[in-house]
């Protein structure tokens, strides 16, 4: 089973190997669609004039008290790296908390969609970089379209009609739609009422997957992956797409 995770807005602050060697990342046939968003990235990035730098906030919907990311984007043509599971932060990695994991609890089958990357292993080396999947990069375009062309046939290859868990936010899950893909949404419940909420979705879905490592469940089918949840104390109920986990507040 593979398990399709969102990005985190949050990033680590810098690396510290060697810079990004395209030819050892997950899917090396992406290397010339991943270089053309990362040369777009760095250029939209690199402007000096005041004009330069106001569009590539707009253009990444950052803000002024941002602008460093500017510089940190204009540099990743030669930024240190760091594992992939090491430069995404934020409330889904904390509660997931990779390192704490027993060394034999196998993870490589855990993949991270990315805005710049396109989707990543955990294991992959990649620079702190800041570019959403959401942005359309001059002359790229939007980066939601450009990454479904490069990575359905790649994907589809690779994966095949294995169960995929997606856990992926609606921009990023739009890239790609596995075969047999089982589709998560988490729900607070407070009062009866249920709602998304940010942090509960994130935390969720977070320990979610912890959990699912710890079971060393290897589930092969729809019905198995929601075995196992309910078996993990998880509330799951059919959806109109997928499934929801609800999460309720006491």
């Amino acid at each position: 089973m593979f398990i399709l995770l969102p990005p985190s807005e949050g990033k680590a602050a810098a690396g510290s190997g060697a810079v990004v060697d395209h030819d050892s990342l997950f899917l090396p046939q992406l290397r010339r669609a991943r270089e053309r968003v990362l040369k777009a990235l760095v250029k939209l990035c690199s402007a000096k004039s005041k004009a330069g730098q106001a569009k590539a906030l707009a253009t990444l919907g950052l803000s002024e008290g941002q602008r460093d990311e500017l510089a940190r984007n204009a540099g990743l043509l030669t930024a240190s790296t760091l594992p992939a599971r090491h430069v995404y932060t934020g409330v889904l990695y904390d509660n997931l908390d990779l390192a704490s994991l027993p060394p034999e609890v196998d993870t490589g089958k855990i993949l991270v969609s990315s805005g710049l990357w396109g989707v990543v292993r955990l294991d992959d080396e990649i620079p702190p970089y800041r570019c959403s999947i959401g942005v359309s990069l001059p002359p790229v375009g939007g980066l939601t379209a450009y990454w479904k062309k490069a990575l359905n046939p790649a994907l589809d290859r690779e994966v095949r009609d294995e169960l995929v868990l997606d856990l992926r936010s609606g921009a990023y899950a739009a890239t790609w739609t596995p075969r047999e893909n089982v589709a998560v949404r988490v729900l607070q419940e407070r009062d009866g009422k249920r709602t998304v909420v940010s942090h509960f979705n994130k935390a969720t879905k977070g320990r979610l997957v912890r959990d699912l490592l710890l079971s060393g469940a290897r589930p092969q089918t729809t019905d198995e992956l929601l075995g196992t949840l309910r078996e993990l104390k998880y509330t799951v109920e059919p959806a109109a797409k997928g499934f929801d986990i609800v999460v309720r507040e006491l």
